[in-house]
């Protein structure tokens, strides 16, 4: 079957989101680039976007959370748009609580945690669903 990896735009911190991912989940980065990693002379990087993060990868089961910092001369990322979720199923409600919680921390809760069911936007301005389903 297919894996859904999801890929999410920062506007210059993502290293810092995922390494607060990194603390929630566990595990090691499967791969980090920054952008000076990728600089040529065709392909020239500013000094002050250098150090950002162009690619990194956390696995979470079989599964890759993505990330990058959007460059500036690409404007900014819209942190307030609301479209789209990143959805965990949790295998256990020891679990479920543990990511509703930790995730949460700082952000702003949108539909209180059930032990079944919960939602909120995490401090980077990441929205999550959380569930678990104990059939």
């Amino acid at each position: 079957m297919a894996l859904i990896n999801p890929h999410i735009n920062f506007n210059g911190n993502a290293e810092e989101a995922f390494s607060f991912y990194k603390s929630v989940f566990g595990g090691e980065f499967a791969k980090i680039i920054r952008f000076k990693n990728i600089s040529s002379p065709e392909y020239p990087i500013p000094e002050n976007e250098a150090n950002k993060i162009m690619y990194i990868a956390l696995p979470i089961g079989k599964n890759l959370l993505i990330g990058n910092d959007v460059p500036e001369s690409m404007g900014q990322v819209n942190e307030n748009e609301n479209r789209s979720k990143i959805a965990i199923s949790a295998e256990s409600p020891e679990e479920a609580d543990k990511l509703f919680n930790e995730l949460s921390e700082g952000g702003r809760i949108e539909v209180p945690w059930d032990s079944n069911f919960g939602m909120f936007r995490d401090k980077f301005g990441i929205e999550w669903i959380v569930d678990f389903d104990p059939k």
